[in-house]
Order: C-alpha cells, then sequence, then structure tokens
C-alpha cells in the first residue's frame, strides 16, 4: 500500500516516521493523541514472539511531549503529580501519575529530567498539553509549557543492548533502567532512554529534529537486520502479560491510583502540595471502592484483543468489568486485566464473564502474569 492510502484528513497528524512505517509493511493504524500509530504488521502472535526472542522497532511519535521549563519547572512538575519528585536527579526517568482535584487519572506518562529546570512529560493517549497549560495560568510559577518537535522510537526485545551498541557504542551498555543520555547518531540529535512499554529490554529513542524521520528508521533497521530485527507494534498480549496499563482501557479520569494498586506512586506525607492531595488523602482513608485484579478466561483462545468492556458477574450480580483481554501464547491462556469491586476482589474467587461470543467461566488471579518484578526489563 502507499502511504496516501492511509486517512481520515489532514486533522490526524502523521508521525516523521509515517512513510517508513508504511514501506515496511505497516497495513493498519489506529488513532493515539491525535496521531496515527501503526498496529498491524501482519501476524499479532509473531510480533510477540520476536518482541520476546529478538527485537522490534516501533513508531511512537503518538507519546507526544509536554515540554516545560522556567525557573518554576520544578515545583509546577510536583503540582500535576502526587509521586514524589524530590529526590529525582537530572537524567532520571520516573513513571507519574498526572490526577486531577478528584484524584482522578488523567494520564500515566514518563516524566524526564532533561536539565534542572527542564522537563519532558512522554504522554498516554490524552490531552496534557492543555491541561498543563490551563493549570499554568493561575498558578503564579514563571514557566513555559510547549510540544516540543521531539518524535520517540521504541527498541524493545533482548537483542536491543546489543543493537544500540552497534549504532551508538559499547558505553551504551552503562546506560540504567529509567535513566537518560543526550546522543548524536550521523549527526541526528536524539535523547536515548532506557524505558518502553513492553516489560522487556528496551530503549526509547527521542528524535529532536522530525527532518531526520525517514534517516533514523531507516539507520536502525540496517543496524539491526543482522540480530533479528523487525518492524512492529506495541504488543497487547505482553503489555497484558506484564500487567501495563492502557490509558482509556484499564484507567481514566474515574479511576483512582488507589484502585489500581499504585499507591506508591502517591506521598501524601510531602509537603508539596499537588492537585488531588485531599481527595487521595480521604480515598487512601476509606479505601478504594473498586480494585484492579487478574483473571483467567477459561475458553478456547480469544481471536484478538477485547473491543469492549465485558460485564464480569458473580451470583447474578455485576460486580465488575473486564478492560483488557488477550490470548498469550506463551502461557497458553486468555489473561485479562480487569476493575471489581473491592469486596469480590478475592484472589481464586470464580466468576462469569459476558464476552462478544458468549458468557465463559473465569477466575481471579494476581497480575502481572508474567515477570512480576520487571528483572527482565530492569536486568
Amino acid at each position: 500500500m502507499h502511504a496516501d492510502d492511509f486517512g481520515f484528513g489532514t486533522q490526524i497528524r502523521k508521525s516523521p516516521y509515517f512513510d517508513a512505517t508504511v514501506r515496511w509493511g505497516a497495513q493498519g493504524f489506529s488513532v493515539y493523541n491525535h496521531m496515527y500509530i501503526p498496529r498491524d504488521f501482519g501476524d499479532p502472535e509473531q510480533n510477540f514472539w520476536t518482541l520476546v526472542n529478538d527485537a522490534i522497532l516501533c513508531d511512537v511519535a503518538v507519546e507526544r511531549q509536554v515540554e516545560i521549563t522556567g525557573p518554576d519547572a520544578a515545583r509546577f512538575v510536583q503540582m500535576l503529580t502526587p509521586r514524589d519528585l524530590s529526590k529525582m536527579a537530572v537524567g532520571q526517568c520516573k513513571y507519574i501519575l498526572i490526577t486531577n482535584a478528584d484524584g482522578g487519572i488523567l494520564n500515566d506518562p514518563i516524566l524526564l529530567r532533561l536539565a534542572e529546570n527542564h522537563f519532558w512529560i512522554s504522554l498516554a493517549d490524552s490531552d496534557i498539553l492543555l491541561w498543563a497549560q490551563g493549570v499554568a495560568v493561575h498558578s503564579g510559577m514563571d514557566v513555559t509549557i510547549a510540544e516540543p518537535d521531539v518524535s520517540p522510537l521504541q527498541l524493545q526485545g533482548p537483542k536491543s543492548g546489543v543493537i544500540m551498541q552497534d549504532l551508538f557504542g559499547p558505553e551504551i551498555a552503562d546506560l540504567r533502567y529509567y535513566w537518560l543520555r543526550e546522543m548524536d547518531l550521523d549527526g541526528i540529535p536524539l535523547i536515548v532512554s532506557r524505558t518502553g512499554w513492553s516489560s522487556e529490554l528496551g530503549y526509547e529513542i527521542y528524535l529532536r529534529d522530525s527532518a531526520h524521520g525517514d534517516a533514523l528508521w531507516e539507520r536502525i533497521m540496517a543496524a539491526g537486520m543482522p540480530h533479528g530485527l523487525k518492524p512492529g507494534h506495541t504488543s497487547s498480549i505482553r503489555r497484558i502479560e506484564g500487567g501495563m496499563l492502557s490509558y482509556h482501557a484499564d484507567a481514566d479520569i474515574h479511576t483512582n491510583p488507589y484502585e489500581l494498586g499504585l499507591g506508591r506512586l502517591v506521598n501524601l506525607d510531602m509537603q508539596a502540595d499537588f492537585i488531588g492531595k485531599a481527595a487521595l488523602a480521604r480515598i487512601h482513608a476509606e479505601g478504594p471502592k473498586r480494585q484492579q485484579i487478574g483473571l483467567v478466561l477459561e475458553c478456547a483462545p480469544l481471536s484478538g484483543p477485547n473491543t469492549r468492556f465485558w460485564p464480569i458477574m458473580q451470583n447474578g450480580a455485576v460486580i465488575g468489568k473486564v478492560t483488557s483481554a488477550v490470548y498469550s501464547p506463551r502461557l497458553q491462556k486468555n489473561i485479562a486485566l480487569a476493575m471489581v469491586d473491592s469486596a469480590a476482589a478475592i484472589l481464586g474467587a470464580q466468576v462469569e464473564v459476558t464476552t462478544t461470543s458468549g458468557v465463559v467461566a473465569a477466575h481471579m488471579v494476581e497480575r502481572p502474569f508474567y515477570d512480576p518484578k520487571k528483572t527482565i526489563a530492569a536486568a
């Protein structure tokens, strides 16, 4: 197919890698942060196996950056998140939640600290640029909030480390999990971080000049080919195995951190005030009314991820919903993330799920389903 065969009009933005992904076999796209994201390079199961055995390169330019600079940048960023950033060093990345006044989650991005007063918020799928600019208006803080010309790629999988060394030299092996480095590849300006949305060893390569998109994609693919690198897309199978959230599916503006078991990302004791502090203190004291759990669905392998929220029943009553479900060929099970009433969230409990093709039995389990301590990604 030709790149111009895909399209909803000019209101959906194309990434700097768009033409390259079509050239390399992208057959279908979704829309994320008002941009096209490749979602189909053929068989999703093959994409999964390539990710866990070799490496895939993913166009994730949809992870738009909100850039926060100015004398009050650090204080302003702390106001946006309940995670304590007081010890965050320059060159460090952190997984954070951005909450509203009710404690609801607006986004679950990666925060990067490029300099003392220079931050990027690398977004999941929601308009945090607008939120941050709105929060800044009456804050009395001296900050500048903009969207820079930055477009990330994800290089993920066990062979990603050796491919990175071929590209950048052996010293890149020293880059620690959740740290970043300013780099240059053949004159292309980059930030490289040891992060990714795969639960595998991986890197994100942030292009700082979209004019080089095609050249960067081709350069990485050329370096990776001897190591089995394939163009790919973020794997629903692997991220559900790893219990990684997909915003709008597993969390939204009505979900709070405690429901997701993410209390570690909330520090109610720090001196700094942040948006949602009072609400989260109340929720913490009362305990969350719902809880995320894992489910194993006892039925034939699902043909793909769920495209609706499936109701969960117990003793004839609806107790929650399946948010993300998929068949894991590695575990040979249908696995799902679900949100249920706290009183019903009991490991091993039997429930029924109304899927698109009928009612199936299921039972509650721990999540993540695979490598719960993230030893693969952090190795």
